[in-house]
């Protein structure tokens, strides 16, 4: 028994990564979980949950079941972690028999004849809940067709907002965002344009990155701001998986690019460089796709937590392996250091890779565990602090890469004077402490 509910516990705590709010329905089919958490959302004092469920079918149809151990109710999860406890303790026996939950309705409540249910539920304790579906009748297997709509109401209780009360300013943050790429856009042309006789295919590469990036933000802009205001995204969410897909194989191939030299230092691939990329990129469609189920279907599908966990292995698999190249360019250029008598040309260069390599992996691990530790640790209300500081990160991430290996009218890695010279040679023989 303890095991069981010990995974409920773990199931709930995956909702941390998902605040959907928009308009959801769910099919179940011959569903015999004890436990299907639905949609989380983030109520403010004059919250709102709009449920109808139609269809209903239990596999046994026995009129003496005990209905009233199965149904709806709401629940935070620092109160579902009391109601493990009390189940585990024996106090009851079903999740709404608590005392710590908030009951929507129980099929106790369906009359004969009657296979549907609907309710409207005032909420004004604020907080953030989950919408839990709760079968404590063993080996039943329920069907249902579920609508559920969340939102918050104004002060003057006429103007819904469909998204949850700690990310209702998401659509003005990925606006603005939005505008920052489109400058930096600009920006990157006018240095292409300047130093034009300098650029490199690397370069309009580059270019192509951050224009995916703004027409990204773009779409998440709009596709929250109509979820903002009318529950659904109108196609925008559409559009916005399409241009994640693209921002995401095109960002991991240009840091594989870049780790490799690719362009700037030399004209063509590794034949081990371009099996990173034909190990990245196919990883990247798995990824994207298992991004669009996960966000699609919500946490009540049955094989929620199996994709959950294949975007999570393929992203991690992804992060290490855009590592590989720039580890190989290192070691390459600490190679050439020795024997072609440049040293300070590859000094340069080495401590370049060496940068990069270490901005690459705190931007890839470190802001992933900054961002998780705010989604945990943060009051609901202010759950878009996540959202910026990774987007942030990104942010710094795309200008640093375009400061340092923008085009350069005069190289420095190819002027240098016999003093740079005779000082990088020394320095190079302090290169073996370097280890990676």
């Amino acid at each position: 028994m303890a095991p069981r509910f010990i995974l409920f516990s773990l199931f709930f705590s995956l909702l941390l990564s998902l605040s959907l709010a928009e308009i959801r329905f769910s099919d179940i089919r011959s569903d015999d979980r004890q436990i299907i958490p639905f949609d989380e959302f983030g109520f403010t004092n004059f919250g709102r949950l709009e449920l109808n469920v139609t269809n209903i079918h239990l596999s046994n149809p026995n009129p003496d079941l005990d209905r009233s151990k199965i149904g709806f109710f709401l629940c935070t999860r620092d109160s579902w972690l009391h109601v493990i406890n009390q189940l585990e303790d024996g106090e009851i026996t079903c999740a709404l028999q608590s005392d710590l939950i908030k009951p929507v309705f129980t099929f106790n409540d369906l009359k004969k004849g009657q296979n549907g249910l609907s309710k409207i539920v005032s909420q004004n304790d604020a907080d953030q809940y989950t919408l839990v579906f709760a079968n404590c009748l063993t080996s039943l297997k329920v069907s249902m067709d579920v609508k559920s709509v969340m939102y918050n109401l104004d002060r003057g209780g006429k103007v819904r907002d469909y998204l949850s009360a700690g990310k209702t300013i998401l659509p003005r943050v990925y606006y603005l965002l939005s505008l920052v790429y489109f400058g930096l856009v600009g920006v990157w042309i006018y240095v292409l344009y300047r130093k034009r006789l300098t650029v490199y295919r690397i370069h309009f590469f580059m270019l192509a990155v951050v224009i995916l990036k703004t027409v990204n933000l773009l779409c998440e802009a709009e596709d929250k701001s109509y979820i903002k205001r009318t529950g659904y995204a109108h196609g925008w969410d559409v559009l916005f998986y399409i241009f994640s897909f693209l921002k995401g194989i095109t960002l991991f191939t240009l840091i594989v690019l870049i780790g490799t030299g690719w362009s700037f230092l030399k004209p063509y691939l590794q034949d081990k460089e371009k099996k990173v990329l034909m190990i990245v990129i196919p990883l990247q469609v798995v990824a994207n796709i298992a991004q669009v189920v996960i966000d699609e279907t919500g946490p009540y599908g049955q094989d929620w937590i199996t994709w959950k966990q294949v975007f999570l292995l393929v992203d991690v698999v992804c992060c290490c392996a855009v590592l590989f190249p720039i580890v190989w360019s290192i070691k390459n250029l600490r190679e050439a250091a020795r024997t072609d008598g440049k040293a300070a040309v590859n000094l340069m260069k080495l401590t370049l890779f060496r940068q990069y390599y270490i901005v690459v992996i705190c931007y890839i691990y470190f802001t992933r565990v900054v961002v998780y530790a705010l989604e945990t640790i943060t009051s609901y209300k202010y759950l878009w602090t996540s959202v910026v500081a990774g987007e942030l990160a990104t942010l710094a991430f795309y200008v640093f890469t375009g400061y340092k290996f923008k085009p350069e009218a005069h190289n420095p890695y190819f002027v240098v004077d016999d003093e740079e010279e005779e000082a990088a040679a020394e320095a190079l023989k302090l290169e073996d402490e370097f280890e990676l």
